[in-house]
């Protein structure tokens, strides 16, 4: 399966499917000015799981910088590191970069590749379905102490292969962390295939076929708001719904401390009742979504060990804040994603609300 994706600076194709690698290389490196170097770029725990897969089917001699894994690799240090690593292997602007792992790995190979000599060619190689979401549209960042993705650039990659031969390694965390992305798409597109979505028994069993068939729906949204928007001016903030509030406890959390998808889903339940307030979202379904939600297994403990007080210093410094006022990504209805200012008191507010609301219990 093939997607284009074709935006304002740069158009390229998601290629979808299993055992593809060799083929999939071969075909979009003759499609490249020639290179004279290639470096993959990944972590310890990717690499261990999936390198001698990688080396057996990679067509081309290549070089390897391993990195720790998880929101580690998105430091400052190692941003370094990667840079020295490149002029060490006397890589130039004619060197091709490889993202070959998780959304950790593709954000920071690709403000890499974006600041490496003013920019060299990158292809992302990912290897979890949260990188379905990431890997595509070109956000590149690091993380800085105060925030998640606060320094990066918007810069594509020259293709996207997704071997889901690699998912086959996930472990259940990590499938229902990438679901999250899933879901959310579903959630500002599509009420018919969101209910098929939380009608799954089980996120983290779902057969690889189906799920091949949910990620291609996900990236067509993406792509679709992308060329629309590549630099995130307008519709293309729609694709943050869930992150403002889940950015915000994944920060306080200390990166690791939650997986990217778990606090996605936590700020899709804050989102949601801010949607009853301003959209014609109904309590029942915020309800339902939830009863969903913690059948599988996404820990919302995780909000009562923090005060609004602790997230209220990461909602701030989000990078959605314009002119003081914090952005929402709201719902009118499923599939009618809007934008909607939002008081730090009225925040608060809702903070109250959902902590009450999981009081309840919905085990």
């Amino acid at each position: 399966m093939k997607i284009p994706v074709n935006t304002a600076s740069h158009r390229y194709e998601v290629v979808i499917g299993n055992n593809i690698l060799t083929s999939a290389i071969e075909s979009i490196s003759n499609q490249l000015p020639k290179f004279d170097k290639v470096v993959v770029f990944t972590d310890r725990n990717v690499w261990e799981a999936g390198g001698n897969y990688f080396t057996t089917n990679f067509p081309y001699a290549f070089e390897v910088f391993v990195m720790p894994p998880g929101e580690e690799c998105k430091s400052f240090e190692n941003f370094k590191d990667a840079h020295s690593f490149l002029i060490e292997h006397k890589c130039t602007r004619r060197s091709l970069l490889l993202a070959f792992g998780g959304g950790a790995v593709g954000d920071l190979t690709g403000f890499v590749a974006a600041t490496y000599m003013r920019g060299i060619p990158f292809i992302q190689i990912p290897t979890t379905i949260l990188a379905h979401d990431s890997a595509v549209g070109g956000k590149t960042a690091i993380n800085h102490p105060e925030g998640k993705n606060l320094i990066g650039a918007f810069y594509q990659p020259e293709a996207v292969i997704y071997d889901i031969h690699f998912l086959g390694t996930l472990s259940e965390r990590e499938i229902r962390s990438g679901m999250a992305e899933v879901i959310k798409h579903a959630m500002i597109s599509d009420g018919v295939w969101l209910q098929e979505l939380l009608s799954i028994p089980s996120i983290t069993s779902i057969p690889n076929e189906q799920l091949a068939s949910y990620l291609k729906s996900g990236i067509e949204v993406k792509a679709k708001i992308v060329a629309e928007d590549e630099t995130e001016q307008s519709v293309r903030k729609y694709l943050n719904f869930g992150h403002t509030y889940g950015h915000a406890i994944e920060a306080a959390a200390g990166y690791g401390g939650l997986a990217h998808g778990e606090a996605v889903v936590i700020g899709i339940v804050y989102a949601l009742l801010l949607s009853e307030r301003y959209g014609k979202i109904s309590r029942e379904f915020t309800k339902s979504f939830l009863q969903f939600a913690y059948k599988n297994g996404y820990p919302f403990e995780a909000v009562e060990n923090y005060t609004f007080e602790v997230l209220e210093s990461y909602l701030v410094k989000d990078k959605k804040v314009e002119y003081g006022n914090l952005q929402f990504v709201l719902l009118n209805e499923i599939g009618e994603p809007f934008i909607q200012t939002i008081e730090l008191s009225e925040c608060r507010e809702v903070d109250l609300e959902y902590r009450a609301l999981l009081m309840e219990g919905f085990e």
